[in-house]
């Protein structure tokens, strides 16, 4: 047979597999756009720019909402955002090579290159600090932090706000995700290299790989493409509380686009910048001083998606989240840059890269329809390792989960025995062994076994309705921090409360001045002076007791 006979059919083979890459394509979009838009973005709102790769290479890239609300300028993949803690990546690679080229070592003490560092009596090193073990205290969690958030500050005077304060344990014994260790790296980072944080990862990394639209951040550089950052508030955004971005240093000052992020990680995963045995370190986990594992190792988090291993890490910072995913045996990245501290693109990232693996996570709106009889089947408290006790109730044909101590959330039927939460990364598997109620509940790192056991659910709380001349006492600015406010309002006889950067929730009256929220399990104290006026609040959540004064 002629080749002019084979042509033909090589044409045919060539034009099949064109159009399964196309309709691959379309049906990315496809699942990608939906998932967006159940993420809550739209032409009015915040944007969000969103990559993926596949071996190195572009699948799919494309930007939605907005990146500046005031101008009109939609979100494109050319954006430059701040991507918060992903500069922990660059600060740890850094690092890295710098060991490699025998100029430090993780072992060493830190007191070795910061002399004067006051560690307590601690044996503190660089290890430490790189996987959150050090037992220093994180800046961001001190009231100074936000008292000087618009205070430029050398890498120097940074750590001399932190310094000083006591250790929260014993290096190596705990671990507690800490920016401050970070901030210590980028100092040693330059007294080992002779330049700049800034410098180093800009000729070393960012002009190496060609990174052309990646940057130390700036609030006064002008920075062609800068995506706005924004905070929800009622009915809309706000632009951003300013942040000088010398304070997030070498723990979260970088910029830059998902284009470049890629190149990073084709860089990372290609060795151009650090050998695989020490990208192993940087990826795989850690373990404390008494063997315990845990899942951050050097810049990265050990993880997985339905089963998938990856490494990955998130970002927040004023304005602005970020998520990038790494799942090394499909050779996937997921990267999503959004310029507002208030919505979950670590959520939309993973359910991008379980749905690009082929494993996406079921969705509540495929759940179905069950008798009521079926889900009371599975009515009832249940008790798990440590003695925690989940409760599982019944209300209006739908099944809660509640946690003690937590919030009651809706559960999902997939099938008779399959339950999800929203989101559907976490969910229930409940059965029947030797005559009991048996629910396995299932998230990404373990499944436990709880057994069902006689316990009364927690008493739904009750609550009064006050006057709204009662109400009207709570209205004002109550100041957590100072760049952090917690705003009450009436709306419709119900009285309102929004924290910066936050939605609204609705405060729920117990008795005059105590009120409980429904949506997140906290409570709100109004304190009243000696003269009965409201001067201001308690907020009380997660064991914390938390006090804002009135200031208007």
């Amino acid at each position: 047979m002629t080749s002019k006979h084979l042509f033909p059919k090589f044409a045919i083979l060539v034009i099949t597999l064109f159009s399964a890459v196309v309709t691959y394509a379309q049906d990315l979009d496809t699942k990608i756009q939906q998932y967006v838009k159940n993420a809550g973005y739209d032409n009015t709102t915040s944007g969000v720019s969103i990559l993926v790769a596949k071996d190195g290479k572009v699948i799919y890239a494309n930007g939605f909402g907005m990146a500046d609300l005031e101008n009109n300028v939609k979100t494109e993949p050319k954006h430059v955002f701040e991507v918060g803690s992903i500069t922990k990546q660059f600060t740890s690679v850094a690092i890295l090579m710098l060991e490699e080229q025998g100029k430090l070592n993780v072992n060493d003490n830190i007191t070795k290159y910061i002399p004067d560092y006051p560690t307590q009596g601690k044996a503190i090193t660089i290890h430490h600090l790189l996987n959150h073990t050090s037992g220093i205290k994180s800046y961001t969690n001190m009231q100074s932090f936000m008292d000087q958030s618009r205070v430029d500050l050398s890498p120097k005077e940074l750590i001399d706000v932190f310094k000083n304060e006591p250790m929260e344990f014993d290096p190596g014994t705990s671990y507690n995700y800490n920016n401050s260790g970070y901030i210590l790296l980028g100092y040693i980072i330059e007294i080992v290299s002779g330049q700049t944080y800034a410098e180093f990862i800009q000729t070393e990394i960012f002009d190496k790989l060609g990174m052309k639209h990646s940057y130390y951040g700036s609030m006064i550089q002008l920075i062609p493409n800068r995506a706005r950052g924004y905070s929800e508030i009622e009915n809309g955004f706000r632009n951003a509380d300013y942040l000088s971005l010398t304070l997030p240093y070498a723990a979260g000052s970088i910029m830059s686009t998902t284009g470049d992020l890629l190149l990073w990680q084709n860089a990372i995963s290609s060795n151009k910048l650090i050998k695989q045995s020490t990208l192993d370190r940087a990826t795989n986990g850690s373990t404390l001083n008494n063997g315990e594992a845990i899942d951050y190792g050097y810049g990265w988090i050990k993880g997985s998606i339905r089963g998938s291993k990856t490494y990955e890490h998130s970002g927040g910072i004023f304005g602005y989240t970020s998520n990038g995913i790494f799942l090394p045996n499909e050779q996937v990245y997921v990267i999503g840059l959004s310029n507002c501290d208030c919505k979950n693109v670590g959520a939309l990232t993973t359910q991008i890269a379980a749905e690009v693996i082929g494993k996406p996570y079921p969705k509540k709106e495929d759940a179905i329809t069950l008798s009521d009889t079926e889900l009371k089947k599975w009515v009832g408290a249940y008790e798990f390792e440590g003695g925690v006790v989940r409760h599982i109730t019944f209300k209006d044909g739908t099944l809660f989960s509640q946690r003690e101590g937590s919030t009651n959330l809706q559960i999902y039927p997939m099938t008779s025995t399959h339950f999800i939460f929203e989101g559907g990364d976490v969910s229930y598997n409940f059965f029947i062994e030797e005559g009991n109620r048996m629910a396995k509940f299932n998230t990404e790192k373990e499944t436990i076994i709880g057994k069902g056991i006689d316990k009364a659910p927690p008493a739904e709380r009750k609550s009064i309705t006050l006057p709204v001349n009662v109400l009207e006492d709570y209205v004002g600015k109550y100041e957590l921090a100072p760049t952090f406010i917690i705003t009450i309002k009436i709306d419709n006889e119900r009285l309102i409360a929004q924290a910066t950067g936050q939605p609204e929730f609705e405060l729920f009256a117990e008795e005059k001045d105590n009120f409980y929220l429904k949506a997140v399990p906290a409570e709100v104290v109004f304190n009243r002076s000696d003269s009965g006026d409201v001067e201001s609040l308690t907020l009380k959540q997660n064991g914390q007791e938390m006090p804002a004064k009135k200031t208007e």
